[in-house]
């Protein structure tokens, strides 16, 4: 498996490196802030639209579910139609999401908007190509830092902000301040991003990706559900069923296409199936603590440390996107000569640890908080960074699309199975719908289960060798 790091760019024009790194943040900023400016706002949006956190919890994990798929669909799609037009149709469908949740008069409606919003989660797989195609390989780490610092949020500034305007005016609000970024970079990309020649030539393989979409919403949907539903509901059985069967066959169908959305070979090897393990686990264990499980209960009188949305973003989300977002780019700078996976590894490592302590002293607010600035180093500033920029170096040659766009899904799909884990966890503690401690902590236990599980993979991947400093 090469690395196309190695390769020339494909822009057809010169392009201005710095110009277009700008332009390209602004626009998977837009993105970014649908998912770090709400987990404030939860609470408000229960309030808001007369539901529960069930409900709210589903809203979530089908945000991210549909993040997983639309980075599949779109990141391989961009092969055969584009770089560029992707990432605008992309923004688009962002902003018809955004003015949906703006307008929800319900929750039905809103969950309609997150899914659309959710879709567009393609623009960070696509950003990181369009890095690729277009810049050296040092040039590309420090980019993956850059644009990975935007992934674990703005620098805090996104939470606080989103937890401000949730005890202000309340969550449509924060959708409007998303749609006018996103606006802005639309604008950008229209004007600084190059037109970078398909590499593809062919059909997209739908039958392929239909069947992963049908088989990725079934078994996170049941995941979601299945806490208030019943284990045992026929609705949970009936969905596990569909998306286990749809998941066989969309392996048979990659086995038997001549250009299928990733190659079986590709799946199979260690190059690419730990790596993608490893995205879920990492994502489910440690999102499901920071964007779901913390800021809820902080924000509980009787069982958590009964904050407000503004005091919750401020302690227990802001620190920790900042220190990522100032390491993100110095990682990104180091990982080319220190080793992608070196560096995942110790990441790993340490994010478990500070999981753990975090569980066993969840009672204890400031010790969580000490454990979640550990995790801004190590998942949002290293771990994400490191992440990222392996699918794009090992990704194959004949298909640059295809491993990015599979580990894109992983993020999404992790970060709806750890929402949708920790929300059953939750509701199966809370006789009667009260939330107990107990509750709470099952949920960090499971992070810290699937944080093992992140470590095992890392331990379990190959790299393309020394000759190309990734091992």
């Amino acid at each position: 498996m090469k690395s196309l790091t190695n390769q020339p760019p494909t822009a057809e024009t010169p392009t201005r490196h710095g110009w277009l790194l700008a332009c390209l943040a602004v626009a998977v900023v837009g993105y970014q802030v649908n998912a770090t400016m709400v987990s404030p706002a939860l609470p408000d949006i229960i309030s808001r639209l007369h539901t529960n956190t069930d409900m709210v919890g589903l809203s979530q994990t089908l945000f991210f579910l549909f993040a997983a798929i639309g980075q599949v669909t779109i990141a391989r799609l961009s092969d055969y139609r584009g770089r560029k037009a992707m990432m605008l149709f992309s923004l688009g469908l962002l902003c018809v999401g955004e003015i949906m949740t703006i307008v929800a008069p319900d929750i039905g409606f809103f969950i309609a908007g997150r899914i659309l919003q959710g879709t567009s989660g393609a623009t960070f797989t696509l950003a990181f190509l369009l890095l690729r195609d277009c810049m050296t390989p040092r040039q590309f780490g420090r980019a993956v830092g850059v644009i990975t610092a935007i992934n674990g949020g703005v620098g805090g500034f996104d939470t606080i902000l989103g937890g401000s305007i949730a005890d202000s005016i309340g969550f449509r609000g924060i959708f409007a301040v998303s749609l006018v970024i996103t606006l802005a970079g639309t604008v950008g990309v229209l004007k600084a991003v190059p037109k970078v020649l398909p590499v593809k030539e062919g059909r997209m393989d739908w039958p392929g990706i239909v069947a992963l979409a049908i088989g990725l919403t079934g078994i996170l949907v049941a995941l979601a559900q299945g806490g208030s539903w019943g284990w045992t509901d026929g609705r949970v059985v009936a969905l596990f069923a569909v998306g286990i069967i749809s998941l066989v066959g969309f392996v048979l169908i990659e086995k038997r296409t001549g250009d299928p959305v990733v190659s079986t070979r590709v799946l199979g090897s260690r190059y690419a199936w730990p790596l993608l393990l490893a995205t879920f686990a990492t994502l489910a264990g440690v999102y499901g603590a920071l964007g779901f499980t913390v800021p809820i209960f902080s924000q509980l009188d009787h069982v958590g440390y009964g904050m407000s949305a503004t005091e919750s973003a401020l302690i227990f989300s802001t620190p920790a996107a900042a220190i990522g977002f100032l390491v993100a780019p110095f990682a990104g700078h180091l990982a080319p000569r220190l080793g992608w996976r070196r560096m995942l590894l110790v990441a790993s490592v340490v994010s478990l640890a500070a999981l753990v302590i975090a569980t066993v002293a969840l009672d204890s607010q400031w010790l969580v908080f000490g454990m979640l600035i550990i995790l801004g180093v190590t998942y949002s500033g290293v771990g994400l960074t490191a992440l990222n920029g392996l699918a794009i170096v090992l990704t194959p040659a004949d298909s640059p699309g295809s491993l990015p766009g599979i580990n894109g899904a992983c993020f999404g799909v992790g970060a709806s199975a750890g929402i949708a884990i920790a929300s059953a966890l939750i509701a199966g503690h809370s006789p009667g719908g009260h939330a107990t401690l107990a509750g709470y902590t099952a949920a960090m236990w499971s992070g810290a289960a699937l944080a093992v599980l992140a470590v095992v993979a890392v331990l379990l991947m190959r790299t393309a060798g020394r000759g190309a400093r990734i091992s």
